[in-house]
């Protein structure tokens, strides 16, 4: 064996290796900028001195309460400053925090609650009515401890807890002495699937992931600069709030707590504090773009938008320029902490005509610099695709910022991660210069008369016409040709267009055959974190 000598007596220590984690984030922020401004909540504004001691408090809290290593705690709350605690106070205390989706019935948090094993569960009094029934389908001996979130701001529901969350924080020390993680392998978050079709899946995160996501997010937000401004309008519990709680911290930002997600209120919050980034689903871009003209704000700074989900068409980034937005478009998934893929921006690209900058810009991208390896690969060989814009195939994912597995499901886990590749089962093209292209989800491809037919690209010739507000495209049986699109569309308020005049504006942009042969209008079913329910509508179309 051939004698390595960098091998030799260079060993791992304590002085030269610690496991990665973003705990380290809010200790640093704290000892750094102990005065700068951290969190704001209405009235409420918190240093970092003040979030370090809050996280400590609650970390200490947990300990008597002997929940640490290995336990759940759950919180079911809009973004408030208990929310985003939680994510640093949890796991401070070797725990592991469950954020979860306020938009879900009391069946399915009732399953997530027993499912995860959750010791304590804190709840913002608003959902008390999903909260108190979930507890009621549980049996006793698996029932959490319930802790209220009391919030000045909001008026309504009911206090089902022991106590609220600020007599918790007082049960707890201000000088207590966290631990470093043993492991940065170990879990640091749970985070649940939708479940549209099934008992959701639960997405564990570990703390490395966690660490290297944060950093992936700061440098693929157009080089999120030192202390942004961050408004929260992308859920918390959605992915660990996309590991954003981790990356405004490092950066020792100020986090914005946004507790209804309204236009009105976007507009008012990047005025009041002077907002320079926040992250959205397409359907908050649309929310803007579309709001009343009286309340609208017009900006001297430009606000960094990161969005995500399916692509934005290119009509929504053109209008969000309009208004002083630069969006992002990046892609990921729970699975893989959030974003790990981003539209990075070529400065020539610049000099393009606008319809095509944002034709670009509404790609995929390429990955995080804290992704290590993707490739668009055949479905069936894994064998991966030529650069050409064409050949379809789907997304794999290898690297750091990819789950440990789902909790209790090895057999799952198991086929996601076959061959070695985290199976996204999305499909794509990759184009020349490396950028993939989204097509479709591998069960939402049309097959149609032996022809592949994206209904993303439908969606975005739809998305063009001014009087549709929402649309999604699915298989249609067919005698004839197997399948063909079939559109179901949300118009705008006050619009009004027929079938053919939809078919009509298709066929002046695409191939005929890809034209959907079907429309049918009405409100679209979505999953609770906000995604149109495909399944649904492949099941109407079945019908009409």
């Amino acid at each position: 064996m051939k004698r390595n000598i960098y091998n030799l007596d260079l060993d791992k220590c304590a002085a030269n290796h610690m496991p990665l984690t973003p705990l380290g984030f809010l200790e640093r922020s704290a000892d750094v900028y102990p005065d700068r401004v951290a969190l704001v909540h209405g009235h409420i504004h918190y240093t970092w001195q003040d979030v370090y001691t809050r996280c400590k408090k609650l970390a200490h809290a947990l300990s008597k309460r002997g929940i640490g290593e290995g336990n759940t705690i759950s919180i079911m709350a809009p973004n408030v400053p208990a929310h985003f605690e939680i994510y640093f106070g949890a796991p401070m205390a070797g725990a592991v925090a469950n954020g979860l989706n306020t938009r879900l019935d009391s069946a399915a948090v009732a399953f997530m609650l027993k499912h995860s094993e959750t010791k304590l569960l804190i709840a913002d009094r608003q959902y008390s009515h999903i909260i108190y029934p979930a507890l009621q389908l549980m049996d006793k001996a698996d029932r959490p401890t319930v802790i209220d979130i009391d919030d000045p701001t909001y008026e309504g529901g009911e206090l089902l807890g022991e106590k609220n969350y600020e007599a918790l924080l007082d049960e707890g020390d201000a000088d207590f002495a966290w631990s470093w993680p043993k492991d940065e392998w170990d879990a640091i978050s749970l985070n649940y699937t939708s479940g549209t079709t099934g008992d959701p899946k639960g997405v564990v995160y570990h703390h490395r992931g966690a660490y290297l996501n944060a950093i992936g997010n700061a440098l693929a937000f157009n080089s999120m600069p030192a202390h942004p401004v961050y408004l929260w309008t992308l859920p918390m519990f959605h992915a660990s709030g996309w590991c954003f709680p981790w990356t405004v911290t490092a950066l020792a930002g100020t986090h914005v707590c946004l507790r209804k997600v309204e236009a009105e209120a976007i507009f008012k919050s990047i005025e009041k504090h002077n907002v320079t980034h926040f992250t959205a689903a397409p359907v908050v871009l649309n929310m803007l773009v579309h709001a009343p003209e009286h309340i609208k704000r017009s900006f001297k700074h430009t606000i960094e938008v990161m969005t995500a989900g399916s692509a934005p068409p290119a009509v929504l980034l053109e209008a969000m320029e309009r208004m002083n937005f630069n969006v992002t478009h990046v892609f990921g998934g729970t699975e893989v902490f959030g974003p790990n893929m981003s539209c990075a921006w070529h400065p020539e690209w610049n000099a393009l005509p606008k319809e095509e900058q944002a034709q670009l810009k509404a790609r995929q991208g390429v990955r995080y610099t804290s992704l290590e390896m993707m490739q668009v690969a055949d479905v069936d060989t894994m064998e991966e695709l030529p650069r050409d814009g064409t050949s379809i195939g789907e997304v794999l994912m290898r690297g750091n910022v990819v789950m440990k597995g789902y909790l209790k499901n090895p057999k799952t886990t198991e086929a996601t991660f076959r061959k070695g590749w985290y199976h996204t089962g999305d499909l794509a093209v990759r184009h020349p210069d490396g950028y993939i292209e989204v097509k479709d989800r591998l069960k939402d491809i049309i097959i149609s008369g032996a022809e592949n037919i994206s209904t993303i690209e439908i969606e975005s010739v739809l998305y063009r016409h001014p009087a549709v507000l929402e649309a999604a495209v699915v298989a249609k049986p067919d005698d004839h040709w197997g399948e063909v699109p079939c559109a179901f569309i949300e118009l705008k308020n006050g619009a009004s267009i027929t079938e053919a005049e939809i078919i009509a504006h298709c066929r002046e942009r695409m191939a005929h055959f890809k034209c959907p042969k079907k429309v049918v209008f009405g409100p679209l079913e979505k999953t609770p974190t906000g995604k149109i329910q495909k399944f649904l509508l492949r099941e109407k179309a079945k019908l009409v």
